[in-house]
């Protein structure tokens, strides 16, 4: 019998760390906040911080990032709603990083509990 997707996301969700939005909040400011939404998601409003690197290339671009050149460093993985980031936590630790965690609810959690979102300047072509 094929796995489907939610499958996929409940075993990994037992594999990985996840933390609640407050916890996630605490976080902040001491470990590395990864937005692994696609960009448009990102620019609509995302946690103080983040660096948005998409699910599909996170694992290619990650240590293109100064700050997780060290795969000790703290990372704090979130999405929509923390299926992706449970995904992204996995793989994480498959390729070495050591300190990861998922933000549980992802960004429908944070952003309903009233949490500080940012979104990035636009850009201006003139």
């Amino acid at each position: 019998m094929a796995l489907t997707p939610h499958d996929l996301v409940v075993e990994a969700k037992a594999h990985i760390k996840e933390v609640t939005p407050a916890v996630a909040q605490s976080l902040l400011g001491q470990c590395v906040v990864i937005d692994v939404r696609e960009y448009d998601e990102y620019a609509a409003g995302h946690l103080p911080g983040a660096i948005n690197i998409p699910r599909g290339i996170l694992e290619f671009k990650i240590g293109m990032v100064p700050e997780c050149a060290n795969k000790d460093s703290a990372v704090l993985l979130y999405c929509r709603t923390s299926g992706r980031a449970a995904l992204s936590a996995v793989q994480l630790q498959k390729i070495g990083y050591t300190n990861v965690v998922s933000m549980a609810g992802g960004f429908e959690a944070w952003s309903h509990e009233g949490r500080p979102v940012e979104k990035p300047e636009p850009i201006n072509f003139d």
